[in-house]
C-alpha cells in the first residue's frame, strides 16, 4: 500500500458478457489513467473474483460469496474528500465510460475503509 494512502475506496460490480471485452479495454485505457490524474489518488489495482479454498477448523472448504460482483477495483486515497472533489467529478465522465460502458454494470457496491 502506498504509504500516503489514508482510504481505501472499493468499486465493484458485475458487466453483461457482451460488453466485457469493451469494459475491461476502456477500465484499463481510460477509467484508470484519467483517475490517476486526479490529486490524490494514489493507485488503483483491478481484480476478478476467484474461487476461495481454505483450511479452517482442519478441513479443506470452498467458501462461496453469493452475490459478489465479478470485478473490482481498488483506490488508495490519500483523504476520503477526493471523492467528492471537482478533479474526480470530471474524470469519472470522460471517454467511453459514462456512454458505452457505464450502462452495461449492474450488481454496484461501492466501500471506503479508512486505514488503520
Amino acid at each position: 500500500m502506498h504509504p500516503k494512502a489514508r482510504y481505501l475506496f472499493t468499486a465493484m460490480m458485475d458487466v453483461d458478457p457482451d460488453k466485457e471485452a469493451l469494459f475491461n479495454e476502456v477500465y484499463d485505457t481510460e477509467h484508470v489513467p484519467e483517475l490517476l490524474k486526479v490529486p490524490g489518488v494514489l493507485a488503483i489495482a483491478r481484480f476478478t473474483l476467484g474461487t476461495l479454498r481454505m483450511s479452517i477448523g482442519g478441513e479443506i472448504k470452498t467458501i462461496v460469496a453469493e452475490g459478489e460482483p465479478k470485478y473490482s477495483a481498488t483506490y488508495e486515497l490519500e483523504n476520503a474528500e477526493v471523492l467528492t472533489s471537482p478533479a474526480w467529478a470530471k474524470a469519472v465522465e470522460k471517454g467511453r465510460w459514462p456512454a458505452q460502458v457505464r450502462p452495461y454494470t449492474r450488481n454496484r457496491r461501492h466501500t471506503l475503509r479508512k486505514v488503520m
